[in-house]
C-alpha cells in the first residue's frame, strides 16, 4: 500500500484553490494574472514589461497555478494525482517536489528557446506534470508494455505515454480553443525530457 501522497495532494489542492480564487474574481482578473504570473517569453527577453508582474524567475512556478478552464485544470490534476502518488511512492515527498519544480522550469526553458519573443502567456501545470509522467515511464515502463524486436519495454512505454499525453492535450486544446489549439507543445516536451533525465538520479538520492 502506498503511503499518503502528501506533496501530490498539497500541489493539487493549491492549484485547485488558485483556480477557484481567480474564477470567482472574474475574467478580468484571470486575464491580468495570466500576464502577471504566467510565463511570458518576451518578458524574459526584455521585449516587454508587465506592470505588477511577479518576478520573472518565479513565473515558471506561478504559471503552474493558473489554468484557462475547468477542463484544463481537471485533466491536469486527475493525471497528476494518479501519476504523482505513484512517483511519490518511489521518490518520497521531497524528491517529488524537486521533480515537479524542475519540470516546470524545464518546460519554461523549452518554450522560451522556441519562442523567445512571444507575448502570449503560457499557463498551466502541464509541463510540470509532464516531468512526473516522464519519471513514471522510467519507474513503471517495463511493467506496462511487452518488449519488441527493436525496442525495450521501457522505451516503448516512454514513447507511447509521451505521444498519448501530448495527443490528449492537443485534443483538449482543439475542443476548447479551436484550430489554434492553444497548447504549448514545447513546454510539454521540455517537462517530459526533464522527467526522463532526472528520474534515476533522484531515485538514488538519500530520502
Amino acid at each position: 500500500m502506498l503511503p499518503a501522497p502528501r506533496v501530490t495532494q498539497g500541489i493539487a489542492w493549491a492549484t485547485i484553490a488558485a483556480f477557484v480564487l481567480l474564477f470567482v474574481s472574474g475574467s478580468g482578473a484571470r486575464e491580468a494574472y495570466a500576464y502577471m504570473a504566467g510565463l511570458v517569453p518576451a518578458r524574459i527577453s526584455g521585449t516587454i514589461t508587465v506592470p505588477g508582474g511577479f518576478p520573472i524567475i518565479l513565473t515558471p512556478i506561478t504559471a503552474t497555478l493558473l489554468h484557462g478552464s475547468i477542463a484544463h485544470l481537471g485533466f491536469n490534476m486527475v493525471m497528476f494525482y494518479y501519476l504523482g502518488r505513484m512517483v511519490e511512492g518511489v521518490l518520497g515527498s521531497g524528491r517529488l517536489l524537486i521533480l515537479y519544480v524542475a519540470g516546470a522550469y524545464a518546460a519554461a526553458f523549452a518554450e522560451y528557446i522556441v519562442s523567445p519573443e512571444s507575448t502570449v502567456p503560457v499557463i498551466g501545470a502541464s509541463g510540470a506534470v509532464s516531468a512526473v509522467l516522464g519519471a513514471y515511464a522510467i519507474y513503471f515502463g517495463n511493467r506496462t508494455a511487452p518488449s519488441g524486436r527493436f525496442l525495450s519495454s521501457e522505451t516503448r512505454t516512454v514513447l507511447w505515454l509521451a505521444a498519448a499525453w501530448i495527443g490528449l492535450q492537443l485534443l483538449i486544446g482543439l475542443v476548447l480553443n479551436g484550430p489554434q489549439g492553444g497548447i504549448a507543445i514545447w513546454a510539454h516536451i521540455g517537462g517530459f525530457i526533464a522527467g526522463l533525465v532526472l528520474a534515476k538520479p533522484l531515485a538514488t538520492l538519500r530520502a
